[in-house]
């Protein structure tokens, strides 16, 4: 097999290697998936205006996110299910981001439990959360989060019903039978089963809380110490309502495309959403990234950091513990060289002039400074 230079190529291998109904499930976003490709394509519409002869010999990528030092603003966002890409799951995507020095997310919805995922040793790790009807299975599974050493809650917002996934319907997707939801296994809240259409999508209709409101985050808050990050807001709006409901950092997201069709890119509505915020929480971005320009650009827009997802799924199904560790390096290495040919030797050195999107406004040229 020829050298992977890039982070796209895992997701050719993966599909090769992955039963269909599994890699459907990965890689398919809802309905005419016009989202998914926006996601991607948005990237494409926005360019840089480099600054020149400005020493990047020391180039410096590490941030802090909540109170936590890591390498580079590259993160992991929650995937479900990721035993069914690898047989090691959750426990290589967790010491594969413990070697990178960044931080990983675990769903909800994983085949490794809290416990298990703690047990691969040190890092740190966020919890993603759906809300259960059963509100005592909520708490349980947050202090359990909590008691495991995680050290946020991401409360994923977008979901109070399942996204039309075509591909799920057709495949009629179940979790394979070797495999379970193993933060809920005893906890008696039923299983994934085959249905007449996506299994889990019949599965959050019976499990997961449609009345879901900013009042349940407040109440999130006395029962956790933990800071949550409201993930799933694409408008400014939204945005004013998370900091007022004492959320502790945003995360723009459209689950992948997974959701709302016709929603925008995050990366176009990352600018309103960071505008809502008005600096008073960290504001971070998933969606699309595949190379260190795209984390570049989301940094230039006003994001404190960047999560990816299908990178993740699709590196682990093609080499595993490896391939997750390659994929983070590879944009590693691609961001760190675009802060050089962009000028920047830290992170607080990019800013929103050093990129110009097709929403911006014709600019008129400064008048050259003299020298």
């Amino acid at each position: 097999m020829e050298e992977i230079t890039n982070v796209m190529e895992y997701e050719e291998i993966a599909k090769k290697k992955l039963p269909k109904m599994v890699y459907d499930y990965y890689a398919s976003g809802a309905e005419d998936q016009w989202t998914l490709a926006e996601n991607r394509n948005a990237f494409s519409r926005i360019l840089f205006r480099p600054r020149i002869l400005i020493d990047v010999s020391k180039i410096d990528m590490t941030t802090t996110v909540l109170g936590f030092k890591i390498s580079m603003p590259i993160m992991i966002a929650p995937t479900a299910m990721q035993k069914m890409a690898h047989p090691e799951g959750e426990y290589a995507t967790a010491r594969a981001a413990s070697a990178a020095g960044t931080i990983m997310t675990l769903s909800s919805w994983a085949t490794s439990s809290v416990e298990e995922v703690a047990s691969t040793g040190p890092g740190v790790r966020f919890f993603q959360l759906y809300v259960y009807k059963d509100r005592n299975v909520v708490s349980q599974l947050v202090r359990r989060a909590e008691r495991a050493g995680f050290k946020a809650i991401a409360l994923t917002v977008d979901t109070p019903r399942l996204g039309r996934r075509e591909a799920d319907i057709k495949n009629r997707f179940v979790l394979p039978p070797n495999l379970t939801l193993k933060n809920f296994e005893g906890l008696n809240i039923g299983t994934m089963d085959k249905a007449n259409d996506s299994g889990l999508a019949s599965y959050v209709a019976g499990q997961i809380d449609r009345t879901l409101s900013w009042k349940d985050v407040q109440w999130l808050q006395t029962i956790t110490s933990l800071p949550i990050l409201v993930k799933g807001v694409l408008t400014a709006e939204d945005a004013r309502i998370a900091v007022q409901s004492g959320a502790a950092g945003i995360i723009v997201s459209n689950h992948g495309a997974r959701q709302l069709d016709y929603v925008p890119a995050t990366i176009t509505a990352l600018e309103e959403v960071v505008k809502g915020a008005q600096g008073r929480v960290p504001v971070f971005l998933d969606g699309g990234v595949r190379r260190g320009t795209d984390v570049f650009k989301a940094l230039a827009l006003g994001a404190a950091g960047i999560f990816i997802g299908r990178p993740v799924v699709f590196s682990l199904a093609a080499e595993g513990e490896a391939g997750i560790r390659k994929v983070l390096q590879m944009l590693r290495d691609e961001f760190e060289l675009t802060m050089a040919l962009s000028g920047c030797s830290s992170l607080s050195e990019i800013t929103r002039n050093h990129i110009v999107t097709d929403w911006d406004a014709p600019r008129a040229a400064l008048p050259a400074p003299r020298l």
